[in-house]
């Protein structure tokens, strides 16, 4: 996985851009992710089916992965089995 890799989920919709890499691997509804899509889709795991929102990013918890929803699908991101959470927005500076 490098960044500007894209991803495609093997069980939903879900598709999405690697912004910032580390190693491990990506999956998508509890299935690994793979530069291209099967023509049967995989089983998604209940426990991962939260599902994705286009243009957000997620990041794992000490942000050495962060990768841009695309696509939006059923399937909810993790890796190597710990989900993936949206990236919060920094805050505009103030104005005054």
């Amino acid at each position: 996985m490098k960044p500007g890799a894209k991803l495609k989920s093997t069980a939903c919709d879900t598709e999405v851009m690697v912004i910032k890499a580390c190693e491990g691997s990506l999956e998508c509804g509890g299935q690994p992710m793979a530069d291209e899509k099967p023509d049967t889709p995989a089983a998604l795991d209940q426990n991962f089916s939260a599902g994705t929102l286009i243009g957000k990013r997620y990041v794992n918890a000490d942000q050495s992965l962060e990768v841009l929803c695309v696509k939006a699908g059923a399937g909810s991101l993790a890796l190597n089995g710990a989900a993936l959470e949206i990236k919060d927005a920094k805050p505009l500076p103030s104005s005054d």
